[in-house]
């Protein structure tokens, strides 16, 4: 029990920790939200909900929440270990937090500039950076895991002889495959993403743990 509910209890600067967890996710979100605007492509969980919430006819936001709920119960049974406030964050704030900036962006920012090339560029590559390193702070902080990304670790403990990054991009695919499949169209950052996510928590990771306490094995 103890190693289930990790990311409640038990961990060295709690606080911290909680902090860092919520911005990461928050900024997930804002960033998708400008990702989604540009119209190139996102990351393949929300390309995969998007996709199902049009043909559900529900919002982004109330359709993650419950899919995260339905992945849990099913990650929770399969042995998941290392669930937290982090996770709660990651399955509840980021499709709503999508919802509201997008909403926002629509309201204050005329849709016509992101239909130039020039716009598109300047706010994709920093929109892509920073949701990259949000995404791996999320998960370098350990303070839990989203049933998304626990279903990948749980995969790799079954399939010991596969590398846990083929497992991840392999799974990447699927997902970006059944989101198309349903409508979406993958763009350039979804392949960037499904290329890059993985390689760049973990070398993020190792970074932080050499050169911070805080993200240091408890």
């Amino acid at each position: 029990m103890k190693n289930l509910l990790s990311g409640f209890i038990g961990k060295k600067n709690f606080w911290p920790r909680l902090f860092i967890a919520l911005l990461a996710v928050l900024s997930m979100g804002v960033t998708l939200s400008f990702l989604i605007q540009v119209n190139l492509g996102t990351d393949p969980c929300t390309l995969m909900n998007r996709a199902v919430a049009a043909k559900l006819h529900m919002s982004l936001g109330n359709w993650q929440a419950l899919m995260n709920i339905i992945l849990l119960v099913i990650v929770l049974i399969f042995g998941a270990t290392n669930f937290g406030f982090g996770s709660l964050f990651n399955m509840f704030l980021i499709g709503y937090t999508i919802d509201f900036c997008t909403w926002l962006w629509n309201r204050i920012l005329p849709m016509e500039m992101f239909q130039l090339w020039s716009v598109r560029i300047g706010v994709l590559i920093p929109a892509i950076i920073l949701f990259v390193l949000s995404a791996a702070l999320y998960m370098d902080v350990d303070m839990g895991t989203a049933p998304y990304d626990a279903i990948p670790y749980l995969i790799s403990v079954r399939l010991p002889n596969v590398p846990f990054r083929t497992i991840r991009i392999a799974f990447d695919l699927i997902v970006t495959l059944i989101g198309w499949i349903l409508g979406e169209t993958p763009g350039v950052v979804t392949v960037l993403m499904v290329l890059m996510l993985g390689p760049v928590i973990s070398w993020m990771g190792e970074w932080l743990a050499k050169h911070f306490e805080l993200f240091r094995e408890l």
